[in-house]
Order: structure tokens, then C-alpha cells, then sequence
């Protein structure tokens, strides 16, 4: 009775430390431990098969492997290797149909057999364990690839459910739409208009037309800057004092969309309408504050604040914030997406005043030009503070203007660097930076760089565009960016080699998995038994969406999940693949992210023994995406015809 006892507490002790059994309740889990039937499994015995009716258990591996098999069309596949803590064989407690693949032990393997009875009323009581296996974690890496955005899902609720957010921003506009929304019509007289905001006690008033549709906003700062300042007097009409066009945003807005526009446009109220658009009826303003309210700690006031500072000293102080902000939102499972665009606006901010600051040291620049962001801040994915990427583009002038303008631009680079390496962004360690004089040229030098990668991709050519493609302008005129990039897919258009052999060097990192179930570690160095995330795991991703939008000629779109997601749009047939590749990316960007915020590094070295089991079955599983993009790329560029 006494060993009996002792074999209950191992197994309580064993799944109280994995999903879904550390969501259960003490009491229930011992019940559970107690009704356990441990299970030995030789090397390749079957423990289910393909087909087979359910068997009143599912299954925990306690020591050891199993590998889950499917027979279809292709024949044999490899769905997954579930290993310790990994559940499988759930078909038994969430529907009574046959199995979908086989199970079949890799090696010497333990098991626990639970009665699907007895965890049944666990599975209905408790609604954080029905959605742990209703989004898939626990199924199987198929039932994984089929629900991963789900699961994604899945997950964030699961966190919120915990942390509630004090007020939804889909709630602050029907809190406003519900009062009556302060507007007037284009010829209001000032004078009156004034009188209303300050009975309804507002900072703005919205202007529209007959048919409530919004033409134009007065607000606060509209009335110190023109009307006290004697611009025009109260006599006159709110149009000639009023902010056109106003910025629009459907109604029940995504936080990351609302917060990001507000602070591109820089303003301080954003219309909601019907359809999102100036052509159809006004519901509510939401202001600053409103956002303030949903979000808890607005970017927006820090990005303020750099563009405002006179003291450049200041810069690494918000920035630090913003780091302390960026793990915020990672505990809270704030979705990537939003996560990626307010860090790049913020570090795009800084940037901008590192630039304007170097102008003011060295005067006004003699020649018209761009400062572009490169690799990982030119795909707007730059979560931590790493290297300094970049380049910089002048017009073309007399040999001797370019001559005296470039000493000028390396100059201001420099004065750039400085700052951007105070506020933690280290220098490039190849030198890929505009402060290099190989890459701050005029125009001309720029298209014959392109010109040379494009119709002789050599290795370094090759590597060159990996880093080069990848450009956004941040700063200085746009126009020059937008010249050099029709130049760049005027000579991929008339040389068809170029995009095969780019897609070639996509695959020089294959599936970071070692024999289906270890990542494949650092083997010496200062890194040794290591994983490296980024060369290993997400730049192979990177790599191919770079190419699949190049062969789209989709303009404009640098960020690797935005790539998928309109690569998803262009081609239904890949939809799926697509999309499971954007939701991979997205989990490695979060997972690299904590990595370096717990190691206060670049996050891109992992400890394989610092991850959660959650983490490591999550990121073993979008893995496979890899596979099938680099698949696709080389049936569709017919790399096998390539040495």
C-alpha cells in the first residue's frame, strides 16, 4: 500500500509540471494520479495505429519517445516525435472517433495511461483545460499546424482571462458613441463653436457635413494657435480653422491599428465612422486619453517626447522605457504585430532626432537625401536593441558637389551612430552602417550596386542582397527610396536568373532539428550548446518571404509577417502554408524577445534548458513550417537544376 501510495505521488509530482495538468486543481490531479496506468513500450512497438478505434486512454510520456505516423497519398509521413510531458492520443477524451496516425515508441518509453472517464469532468468544469486541448497543444503536431493561429489565440485569452485589462478600446467607442458626439457644420461661426466645447467641457469639436460625415476637426490647439494668436477672428467659420482631412478608423478597432495611426499622424483624436472612411457617417472622436485609458501606458508620449527633446542626452533614458514597456507587453501577450510597430515607431523617432541633432551640428545638408534602415529595423522587427543596419542615399550632382557632399553625410552618420550606440544599439559588427563610405552614394552608385548583385549573383552578392533588400526609408526625401526601388524590380523583371538563385541561397539553412526531436546547438565557441533562433530558425523564414515577394513584385512591404499574410492574399492556393509561416514567425519573435530579456542580451542565443516545455513544443512544432516553405521555393524555382 505504501509503494502504491509512493507511485501516485511521482505521477501527481510528474504532471503537475506540464500542460494541461498544472491548470487542474490540486485535489482533482491527486484523484486523477491515483486511477494512473503506467505503460512500458519497447523500441518501434505500436501503440495505436492509423484508423484504429479509441482506446479509453490518452497518453502522457513519462521517459522516452513516441513518434506519431500518417499514411496518406505521399505515404509515410513523420507528424511529430512527442517526448517527456508531451500528451497525444486525445481522440479518446475528445471524440470517439478512430485515430488519425500511428503511434509508435522511438525508443524504451514509460508511459501514463489516464482514463479519459475520469479526466472528463475536469474537461468540462474547467474552461482554461477545454481550451488548452481545443486549440491543439496537446494533439499532435498535425492537429498543431492546423489550429496554430487558434492556438495563438487560444493562448492570449488564457493570459487576459488572468490579467484583465481594465477597459477593452471596442468599449471606450461605444462609451462614446453613446453620448452625443460634439459637431458642427463647416460654416459654424468660431465664436459659437468655442461656446459649445466649453459646455460640453471638450477638447475638440467635429466638423461635418449634411449627411454627418466628417470633413474636418477643431480642437483645443486649433483655437490657441489661430484664433488667440490672431490668425482670424471668433467671427469668422470653424472651416477656416479646422484640421482636414480628418483621420478615420472603423468602428470596434484593433488597439495596435488605432494607436499606431494616432501616432504616424500625429494627432491627438481619431474619428470613428461607419466604414472606417471620410465617406461615410461619423460615430465618436476617441482622443489621447481615451487611448491612455485602453492601453494603461501610451508610446505615443514617448515618441512625443523624442521629437520634442532638445536634450539629446534624454534619448537613452526613454529608451529604457521602451524596453520596460516591450517586456509589458510580452507578459501580457500583446499580439507581435502591435508589439513590432510601436517599438519601430519609437526607435524610427529616435533615429529621426539623432539625424535632426546631427543637422544641427553640422548645418544644412548640401544635397537632397535619404537615411534608410536595414535588416531586422528595416522589416519593422527590431524588438531589442541590436546592431545598427543601415544606408544612405544622396541625388547626383557635379563629381565635385558629390565629392564634398558625401564628406558632409559620413560626417552626419557618424554623429548618428554616436547617438543611436548611447541609446544601446550596438555598431554593426560587419560594418554595414552609412557611417561606412562603400554604402553612403549618390543615387547612380546605388542603381549600379543593385544592377551588379542582381545580374551577377556571386555568394557576396547574394549575401549583399539578404541585407540590402531590406530597406525603409526613415528620414530625408522619400523620393529617392522609391527611385532606387523601381530601378531594383526594372532589372529583376529583365533578369529572370537572379530570383532562382536568391531563392538557392534561402535554403542554405535547413529545419534546425536534429533527428526529429533535438535543436541543433552551437558546437564550440563562446555560444557551445546553444541554439541559435535567428540563423537557425527565423532567418531561413526571412530569407524566403524576401524572395516570394520579389517574384510578386509586392512594393513597399518589408516586415516578414506582413510578407506572408499578402503572400496568402496573391496566392489562395498557398494560403495555409502562408499563414501557418506568418504565425511561426511571430512565436519565434516573441520567444528570441523574452530570451533576451531575461538574458539582457540580443536574445538570439537560447538555452534550450531556460525554455518552458510549453515553449520548446511550440517552437519545435513551427519548425516544420520551415520545411514546407523551403519545399515550395524549391519546387517553384526548380533549385534542383541549380549547383
Amino acid at each position: 500500500m505504501q509503494a502504491s501510495n509512493t507511485i501516485q505521488e511521482r505521477v501527481h509530482e510528474f504532471l503537475q509540471q506540464y500542460p494541461p495538468f498544472n491548470l487542474v486543481k490540486e485535489d482533482e490531479l491527486r484523484t486523477i494520479a491515483r486511477q494512473v496506468r503506467v505503460m512500458y513500450l519497447e523500441p518501434e512497438q505500436v501503440l495505436f495505429k492509423q484508423d484504429e478505434a479509441a482506446h479509453d486512454y490518452f497518453y502522457v510520456v513519462r521517459q522516452g519517445s513516441v513518434r506519431m505516423e500518417i499514411v496518406d497519398e505521399k505515404g509515410m509521413q513523420l507528424l511529430d516525435v512527442c517526448d517527456e510531458g508531451d500528451v497525444f492520443g486525445v481522440r479518446a477524451l475528445i471524440t470517439r472517433k478512430n485515430y488519425s496516425s500511428t503511434a509508435i515508441a522511438s525508443e524504451e518509453t514509460l508511459l501514463y495511461a489516464i482514463p479519459s472517464s475520469s479526466f472528463a469532468p475536469v474537461l468540462q468544469d474547467n474552461q482554461e483545460v477545454s481550451l488548452y486541448f481545443a486549440a491543439g497543444f496537446a494533439a499532435g503536431a498535425s492537429a498543431l499546424r492546423r489550429t496554430m493561429s487558434h492556438t495563438h489565440k487560444a493562448r492570449v485569452w488564457l493570459r487576459r482571462e488572468r490579467n484583465k485589462a481594465p477597459l477593452r478600446l471596442e468599449e471606450l467607442v461605444k462609451i462614446a458613441a453613446g453620448n452625443n458626439l460634439l459637431a458642427c457644420q463647416p460654416d459654424t461661426p468660431i465664436r459659437l463653436a468655442a461656446k459649445l466645447m466649453t459646455e460640453h467641457d471638450s477638447s475638440f469639436i467635429l466638423v461635418w457635413d449634411g449627411q454627418e460625415r466628417p470633413v474636418g476637426i477643431v480642437t483645443d490647439t486649433d483655437m490657441r494657435k489661430k484664433v488667440v494668436a490672431g490668425t482670424v477672428t471668433p467671427q469668422d467659420v470653424v472651416s477656416e480653422i479646422m484640421s482636414a482631412p480628418v483621420i478615420t478608423i472603423a468602428p470596434e478597432p484593433a488597439m495596435a491599428d488605432t494607436l499606431i495611426k494616432m501616432i504616424r499622424n500625429r494627432v491627438k483624436h481619431i474619428c470613428v465612422t461607419d466604414d472606417g472612411s471620410l465617406h461615410s457617417k461619423a460615430l465618436a472622436v476617441l482622443t489621447e486619453h481615451d487611448l491612455l485609458l485602453a492601453q494603461g501606458n501610451s508610446p505615443a508620449i514617448m515618441v512625443s517626447e523624442i521629437r520634442q527633446t532638445k536634450h539629446i542626452g534624454i534619448l537613452p533614458q526613454i529608451r529604457q522605457r521602451a524596453e520596460e514597456l516591450l517586456l509589458k507587453y510580452l507578459e501580457q501577450e500583446v499580439k507581435i504585430s502591435f508589439i513590432a510597430g510601436v517599438i519601430t515607431e519609437i526607435n524610427d523617432a529616435i533615429i529621426v532626432r539623432a539625424i535632426q541633432h546631427a543637422e544641427e551640428q553640422l548645418g544644412k545638408p548640401p544635397l537632397r537625401y535619404c537615411w534608410l534602415s536595414m535588416g531586422s529595423e528595416g522589416r519593422e522587427e527590431q524588438l531589442l536593441r541590436t546592431d545598427q543596419d543601415s544606408m544612405l542615399v544622396f541625388e547626383d550632382a557635379a563629381a565635385g558637389v558629390v565629392t564634398a557632399a558625401k564628406n558632409y553625410f559620413l560626417q552626419l552618420a557618424a554623429l548618428v551612430h554616436e547617438v543611436l550606440e548611447s541609446c544601446g544599439f550596438s555598431k554593426c559588427p560587419a560594418n554595414m552602417m552609412a557611417g561606412n563610405p562603400e554604402w553612403c552614394q549618390p543615387l547612380s552608385v546605388w542603381k549600379q550596386y543593385y544592377h551588379s548583385w542582381i545580374y551577377a549573383p556571386t555568394d557576396q552578392s547574394l549575401l549583399n542582397a539578404s541585407i540590402f533588400f531590406d530597406y525603409r526609408p526613415v528620414y530625408g526625401d522619400f523620393g529617392l527610396s522609391s527611385q532606387l526601388t523601381d530601378n531594383i524590380y526594372e532589372s529583376i523583371s529583365k533578369e529572370r536568373i537572379f530570383l532562382p538563385f536568391l531563392a538557392k541561397n534561402a535554403l542554405r539553412n535547413p529545419t534546425p532539428l536534429s533527428f526529429f526531436r533535438n535543436f541543433i546547438l552551437e558546437r564550440g565557441g563562446e555560444h557551445k550548446d546553444q541554439f541559435d533562433i535567428k540563423l537557425r530558425a527565423m532567418t531561413p523564414l526571412v530569407d524566403a518571404a524576401r524572395v516570394l515577394t520579389l517574384q510578386n513584385k509586392v512594393v513597399g512591404e518589408n516586415n516578414t509577417i506582413k510578407r506572408f499574410l499578402k503572400l496568402a492574399e496573391l496566392e489562395p492556393q498557398n494560403e495555409s502554408i502562408y499563414k501557418e509561416a506568418a504565425v511561426a514567425y511571430e512565436i519565434m519573435m516573441r520567444i528570441r524577445a523574452l530570451n533576451g530579456l531575461r538574458n539582457h542580451d540580443s536574445g538570439r542565443y537560447i538555452k534550450p534548458e531556460q525554455l518552458s516545455k510549453l515553449e520548446r513544443q511550440t517552437l519545435r512544432n513551427t519548425f516544420v513550417t520551415i520545411t514546407d516553405i523551403q519545399e515550395l521555393l524549391e519546387v517553384r524555382f526548380q533549385l534542383s537544376y541549380i549547383r
